[in-house]
């Protein structure tokens, strides 16, 4: 199917203590898990999006100063057929984890280890696992 629009949106790695598990949420009413995240409100920058997406939606109070970019990377879009997905992609040092909130039904935390990526991984998440696999050391 030919991509009809490009979805912008901001995106964290949050990894667990040991640096060999990422954070994945699934949002209410979907199937695939994502980096947590979100979509700009008018105005704000990519790192202004991920502080207010994760305080909403998991209770996480995110340090501006210890976003670390990973780059701007692009995949089909999880939930929107016909779309892409363009993401600013950061990484944060272990955090403590609230529950789910807002939009988001349910939290799992993705083994890097695994040889088989799950299928209900998104695709912008399944893109970035070589790499995260590549540098497994605590953040």
């Amino acid at each position: 199917m030919a991509t009809t629009g490009v979805i912008t949106v901001s995106a964290v790695v949050l990894r667990n203590a040991a640096g060999s598990s990422v954070l994945t949420v699934r949002k209410r009413g979907t199937t695939s898990f994502m980096f947590p995240g979100g979509k700009p409100e008018p105005g704000e920058t990519a790192a202004e999006t991920l502080i207010r997406e994760l305080e909403e939606e998991l209770g996480v109070n995110l340090d501006p100063a210890a976003l670390r970019p990973l780059g701007v990377f692009r995949a089909a879009a999880a939930n929107e057929t016909g779309f892409e997905v363009e993401a600013t992609v950061f990484e944060h040092p272990t955090v403590p984890i609230g529950g789910p909130a807002a939009e988001i039904d349910e939290v799992r935390w993705l083994d890097l280890g695994l040889e088989i990526i799950p299928d209900d991984i998104a695709p912008l998440t399944a893109l970035m696992l070589p790499a995260l696999r590549a540098d497994p050391r605590e953040r």
